[in-house]
């Protein structure tokens, strides 16, 4: 795949993130697509990072494979799953901007109100009903654009989960998913032999990455830690407004 000069310099940028998201930085991965749609089509660039997010993925299970919320995980993958299939059944059905723009919404009034609101206190146990609705939603969003964060978030910044815990449950849903949609992705022709080989290069930089973005989960402070991930969840809910609105 030839994408000149510009363009392999923003695909490391945009590994580097998926690496940073793997390794629990929380705002890097939603950075990645809108990043590499600068010079291609988001559908594209979406086909593109999927083996990169997955061969990330096993280092990122590597760094948290001991730190994770079963019940969280019980809850979320098979509503994730379910999503998934939503987002497969419907996707030359419904636009992805509207996808894209429920999730800003929905991502930004859960911000705007963390931000109030949010104390991280003591852990509250994962309740089965919103689990099912923030993990459809992420099943459909993450299938879309690899924006499966700000449910995620949404549904667990309020469980006070240690940090590690947060980051660590994420990265195993997220690998979960990514596998998940591998098949689909294929199917529906957004992942190809042509661009096989870029995402193996970029599978470098990527994999690299996520142990700094485990250096710099370990080493944050949880009250800052979480005010980065409510904070993230805003400005990148709002990029998604505006992303949707703008097309």
């Amino acid at each position: 795949m030839d994408l000149g000069t510009l363009g392999w310099a923003l695909a490391v940028f945009a590994a580097v993130m998926v690496g940073l998201s793997k390794g629990g930085v929380p705002m890097a991965t939603s950075i990645s697509v809108p990043v590499l749609a600068i010079v291609m089509d988001p559908i594209a660039a979406a086909g593109l990072l999927l083996p990169v997010y997955i061969i990330a993925d096993m280092f990122g299970l590597w760094a948290y494979r001991k730190h994770y919320d079963r019940r969280v995980l019980a809850i979320l993958i098979p509503s994730a799953t379910f999503g998934i299939g939503i987002g497969w059944a419907t996707a030359e059905i419904v636009p992805e901007r509207w996808v894209t723009l429920m999730v800003g919404v929905i991502g930004a009034v859960f911000a705007v109100n963390a931000l109030f609101r949010h104390r991280h206190g003591a852990r509250q146990e994962a309740r089965v009903a919103p689990g099912l609705f923030w993990g459809t939603i992420a099943g459909i969003t993450s299938f879309v654009s690899h924006s499966g964060a700000p449910p995620y978030q949404a549904y667990t910044i309020p469980l006070n989960l240690p940090k590690q815990v947060f980051a660590g449950t994420a990265t195993i849903l997220f690998s979960y998913v990514n596998l998940a949609k591998l098949g689909p992705y294929i199917a529906l022709g957004e992942v190809s032999w042509d661009s096989i080989g870029t995402a193996l290069i970029l599978a470098i930089p990527a994999s690299a990455s996520v142990f700094l973005g485990v250096w710099l989960v370990k080493r944050m402070p949880t009250e800052i830690f979480f005010k980065v991930v409510i904070w993230a969840l805003l400005l990148i809910s709002l990029k998604l407004i505006q992303q949707a609105l703008m097309n």
